[in-house]
């Protein structure tokens, strides 16, 4: 087990290394100058060189480079050129909307996927599972931001059990919290909740093929019994890989949502300051949602190491 562990602790050191020098490159080669974008078009050449020496972007790029990965190591993402507030309060404070919101999306996912793929695995082929698998192809097909405007309007203007977008922050608790980001959540899990369910009808459909499911059988346990005692633990492996996919998916890819209920996360973060040219931000905050996903991914190993025995002991 431990050297698994660590196979996949260098395996994650590799990407992030990889990845912050793709991130690097890839921005700085966008088009456009940060300091000239502050300035204006009618800024003097002394003192578009002023500001450019003042955000530090008169040094060679592989030095900025250094500097920036050096402080991502000790914690400082730097210093934003726009607001020329530090990165990492900015960052900090969009994450407690993003990080519960897809929590609270995948809580809401996963809650609604296993028992819908379990209920149409036990009775595939039959009303149940063909009515099922329609409503996820459904949900597959239709994008999360008409569900977020359907949402919006059913539950917003007509109903009013919620506000239509906007969020007042954590100080009027917890309560209050989630039920504003509770329609944002709902817009973000129903797509996901569709394709987890797909993927867990699947897994357990071909788990319950198995040699050991039919030998279960035939001692005499039950269908249901066989697919809960043996099948769901089986089944989890794939099921696990979607889980962990989605939660980065859910982190990183929320910009739409968050720009259709108005909500200060990191994905509008990264929006606004790509608008702005204000590169050591969306550097920042792109280097830590790939982090975020390597690290989710990361954890899926760890957890397929404890459902399948086989991979502790290297096989």
């Amino acid at each position: 087990m431990l050297r698994f562990v660590l196979k996949r602790f260098a395996s994650l050191a590799v990407s992030l290394a990889v990845a912050s020098l793709v991130i690097f490159a890839v921005i700085e080669i966008a088009p456009g100058d940060p300091a000239a974008f502050m300035l204006g078009l009618n800024a003097q050449p002394e003192t578009l060189a002023a500001l450019r020496a003042e955000l530090g972007l008169d040094v060679p790029k592989w030095q900025r480079y250094l500097t920036w990965v050096f402080g991502l190591v000790q914690g400082d993402f730097g210093l934003s050129y726009t607001y020329r507030t530090p990165v990492s309060e900015m960052i900090a404070s969009r994450l407690w909307v993003s990080l519960p919101l897809a929590l609270y999306a995948l809580g809401l996912s996963t809650a609604i996927a296993f028992p819908a793929g379990i209920y149409a695995a036990a009775r595939r082929g039959r009303a149940g599972d063909m009515t099922v698998m329609g409503a996820t192809q459904l949900g597959v097909a239709v994008p999360n931001f008409w569900f977020a405007m359907m949402l919006v309007l059913i539950f917003a203007i007509k109903l009013r059990w919620f506000s239509a977008g906007g969020f007042a922050g954590w100080d009027g608790g917890l309560w209050a919290g989630l039920h504003a980001l509770t329609l944002p959540a709902v817009a973000l899990a129903l797509p996901q909740a569709a394709i987890l369910a797909r993927v867990m009808r699947s897994a357990l459909l071909e788990v319950m093929a198995e040699d050991y499911i039919r030998t279960a059988r035939a001692k005499g346990l039950s269908q249901r019994a066989a697919l809960w005692r043996h099948g769901l633990r089986n089944a989890l492996i794939p099921v696990l890989t979607i889980i962990g996919l989605q939660f980065s998916f859910l982190l990183a890819g929320s910009i739409i949502i968050e720009q259709v209920f108005y909500l200060p996360g990191l994905g509008r973060l990264v929006f606004q300051s790509i608008s702005a040219r204000d590169l050591i931000v969306v550097e920042s905050v792109v280097m830590l949602l790939v982090f975020a996903v390597i690290m989710v991914n990361f954890i899926v190993d760890l957890a397929y190491a404890l459902v399948d025995p086989r991979l502790r002991a290297g096989r």
